[in-house]
């Protein structure tokens, strides 16, 4: 009997020896697995970067950016013109102007002088060069150069104007230069007295230099080296000026760059060409190249018959440079043609429009 009580009182113990594990922690986590074992040196590896939920697309739209100058009948800035009074026309598709833009723009000027006038020209020309640097603002940078049938490059941008006043004194000198007879030893070879093709013109005299009636000035090759000494400029920041005052004669024989490759430099480059057209000139103003480069490129052209007007010309045509209209629009048209053509209209009557007349795909094209 007692064995059997003791055996009854024993029976919930050895029950609960036997219960599953898991009956126990009925209720709490489960212990957290132990950490992996460190990579060997130099395998270790590099947590993956969080995946993006969204992607960034990113566009680019072609805009075209063209500064204009707007004139009265009287020759006078017309400075109030409102955008809504511009139209634009691409390839002769009208063009939906985005905005317009009035700041005035500091000037990256190339002064270009014909080292070949004749002396009449030659007179009337050299005593109103200083007046250049009147017209040219603290901000604005000149380099003076000089061309004849070679080109003569002077000593680069500066914005210091006494040190331009220097370089255009010493270019009225150097016009009146002495040098031995031709055919000194120390001259080039000559051909009746002239220079021969190729060779340097050491003889000093001012008066245009012609072989067989033609005359031998290289102007377009000119007009292109100085081009080269814009293209660093930032046409975005500075309006780049070439100021080319000429008699407009030219030796196609005697230029390596035609005008068509010299003109789509400069429209790739965005350079308006202002011409100052010496007396001699005047008659010829239909047919000569300085009427052409600065039709095409958005530039003006003045006429001078006395000392006194090239002197207000250069004021002028700086205050012109700087203070132009930009349109800019995006172009709608055939974007696979290189070159296309550009038309500004304002619709307010008797006023003249100066712009360039295109431009060449990718190049005043810009991505925004």
């Amino acid at each position: 009997m007692k064995s059997l009580r003791k055996m009854m009182r024993l029976a919930p113990v050895a029950a609960f020896l036997f219960l599953p594990c898991g009956m126990g922690t009925q209720g709490q986590d489960p212990p957290a697995p132990p950490p992996p074992a460190p990579a060997p040196p130099g395998q270790e590896k590099t947590p993956p970067s969080p995946s993006h939920s969204q992607t960034t697309i990113t566009t680019t739209t072609a805009i075209v950016v063209v500064p204009v100058t707007v004139k009265d009948r009287n020759g006078n800035l017309v400075a109030d013109v409102k955008r809504d009074e511009f139209r634009v026309f691409e390839d002769g598709v009208e063009q939906e102007i985005r905005r317009m833009e009035t700041d005035t723009m500091p000037i990256s000027m190339v002064v270009l002088i014909d080292n070949d006038l004749k002396q009449k020209d030659m007179e009337q020309v050299e005593p109103s060069l200083v007046s250049i640097v009147a017209g040219l603002s603290v901000n604005d940078e000149a380099f003076v150069c000089r061309f004849d049938q070679f080109f003569h490059e002077g000593k680069g941008f500066t914005k210091n104007q006494d040190v331009l006043i220097t370089e255009l004194k010493r270019t009225q000198l150097s016009s009146r230069t002495s040098a031995p007879a031709p055919g000194d030893p120390f001259n080039g070879p000559t051909i009746n007295n002239i220079p021969a093709p190729g060779a340097p013109d050491t003889t000093g005299n001012a008066s245009l230099r012609a072989i067989k009636g033609q005359p031998t000035k290289a102007l377009d090759d000119a007009v292109y080296d100085a081009a080269m000494l814009l293209k660093d400029r930032d046409s975005r920041k500075r309006r780049k000026v070439i100021l080319l005052i000429s008699d407009g004669q030219n030796g196609p024989k005697f230029n390596t760059h035609k005008y068509d490759e010299v003109r789509e430099e400069l429209l790739r480059q965005g350079i308006a060409v202002y011409c100052v057209a010496t007396g001699s000139s005047y008659f010829d103003r239909k047919f000569n190249r300085l009427v052409s480069y600065s039709r095409d490129t958005g530039g003006d052209i003045y006429y001078g018959a006395k000392q006194v007007s090239f002197s207000e010309f250069y004021s002028r045509i700086t205050e012109e440079a700087r203070n132009q209209y930009t349109l800019i629009y995006s172009p709608r048209g055939d974007s696979k043609i290189d070159y296309h053509t550009i038309e500004v209209r304002v619709k307010r009557p008797d006023l003249t429009v100066l712009a360039r007349e295109g431009y060449y795909g990718g190049t005043l094209a810009n991505a925004q």
